[in-house]
């Protein structure tokens, strides 16, 4: 029988190190959780980032983000809330030694979208619960798990005397779900390296995603007495209309002749979504106004000009073939993503190192997946000369009811892109 080398000596150290820390990384969670990092209030999660970080011995680098610094910069989505007093945070490692491997960065964010009615909630969103395997709570999942697990990864390494030969960067970011400004702020204050790599709940290893385009209708009818109502015009009903010809653009997109190649097998994956509606004055009136906000996914081999184009289309030919059209206004507002997508080549370094690793540790193949949204993974790959992937902790009810994420999952995850630091980025003792 071979005997195992010294390196799989490592390596299965490294593993338990990593399982040895479920209790601390379950507790990190738990706090993560329990900070309500909806749009806007991330400051209480980044101050605890900030302090976790401190205490690993990272040199933290927490800043706002320049909204004058970005605009320019062709990532760059409209802005919906002001950044003053809303930071990223970045953990910075940097070798004692002579650099050994190739640099790394670990992107994760600590923003989450909003609850829903809380009353379809078993438990109260912010009040993680665990049960079973399963650990509740908004965020949980998306990604809060993600960014427990990478430092995690981190702390293993420390608790075996072993720290990476290269630079690795931790990124703690804010505004994912809505623009992503927050990674790409991150992106020009310089940061770079050889990979990244973010923890987000995807399955498998994510290597293609979609890109996605926010915008407002804002519409404008003829309001008159409800007793009346036949001869108004409804604001709402305008609305509802043309967002009823916009789903025919997402039939037509969805046609198995009209998808990229990554897609060709999903069940849906064009998805134009109403997500919010406000509209009306007064029960008896017809509406006089209303606003429709949409989102709107559009194949990696599209870009935001053309899905603006082929929208801004459908609408005009909606209008005019609407009978009562003089009675009408309507115009767009773009705000939120404007997010082109990207399909990392299956041969990047990153994507067959990290599956090996992945086989080498679980005993299962990593399968490269296609998400049918959009992460951060864009300004790397597409702007940053940096290959990015996702792959993380497993988990369901993502932007749904009674979010959870697998805690097995994330002990498994951590203990996988700990294994997979040392190979990428080699390690060194700490005296």
């Amino acid at each position: 029988m071979p005997q195992p080398t010294e390196d799989r000596i490592t390596e299965a150290a490294i593993v338990e190190a990593a399982h040895a820390l479920r209790a601390p990384a379950v507790r990190m969670l738990e706090q993560l959780v329990a900070h309500p990092s909806l749009l806007g209030h991330e400051q209480g999660a980044q101050a605890f980032m900030a302090e976790t970080f401190t205490k690993l011995g990272l040199r933290v680098h927490q800043f706002e983000i320049d909204e004058q610094k970005i605009r320019q910069h062709p990532g760059y989505s409209p802005s919906i809330v002001p950044y003053e007093g809303r930071t990223n945070v970045v953990g910075i490692h940097r070798p004692r030694g002579r650099q050994k491997g190739r640099s790394l960065i670990f992107n994760g964010h600590i923003d989450v979208v909003p609850t829903g009615a809380e009353l379809l909630w078993k438990h109260p969103p912010f009040q993680p619960v665990i049960e079973g395997d399963r650990l509740y709570g908004r965020g949980a999942a998306d990604m809060k798990a993600g960014v427990a697990a990478y430092t995690m990864a981190y702390a293993a390494l420390q608790s075996l005397g072993l720290e990476p030969a290269s630079p690795v960067f931790f990124q703690s970011v804010v505004e994912e779900e809505c623009t992503g400004n927050g990674a790409l702020a991150c992106l020009v204050e310089g940061y770079r390296a050889d990979a990244a790599i973010i923890p987000e709940p995807l399955g498998g290893v994510m290597t293609c995603q979609m890109g996605v385009l926010w915008f407002a209708l804002e519409v404008l009818g003829k309001p008159v007495h409800a007793s009346v109502a036949q001869t108004g015009v409804g604001a709402i009903d305008f609305s509802l209309y043309l967002f009823s010809e916009l789903k025919k653009l997402e039939q037509r997109w969805n046609e198995p002749a009209n998808r990229y190649r990554s897609y060709a097998h999903h069940a849906h994956p064009i998805n134009f979504n109403l997500g919010k509606i406000q509209g009306g004055e007064w029960a008896s009136s017809v509406p006089s106004a209303c606003r429709s906000d949409i989102r709107i996914g559009f194949y990696p081999d599209m870009n935001v000009a053309r899905a603006k184009a082929e929208v801004e289309a459908v609408l005009a030919a909606a209008y005019a073939a609407h009978p009562a059209r003089e009675s009408l206004r309507y115009r767009l507002i773009y705000e939120g993503f404007q997010a082109d997508g990207f399909d990392l080549g299956l041969d990047s370094p990153i994507v067959t190192e990290l599956s090996k690793c992945h086989q080498d540790i679980v005993g299962q193949p990593l399968e490269p997946t296609a998400f049918t949204g959009t992460t951060d993974a864009k300004f790397f790959n597409i702007y940053g000369q940096t290959p990015a992937v996702c792959y993380g902790p497993t988990g369901s009810s993502i932007h749904g009811i009674d979010e959870w994420v697998s805690i097995d999952s994330l002990v498994q995850v951590s203990a996988v892109l700990a294994v997979f630091m040392a190979r990428w980025c080699g390690v060194e003792r700490v005296d």
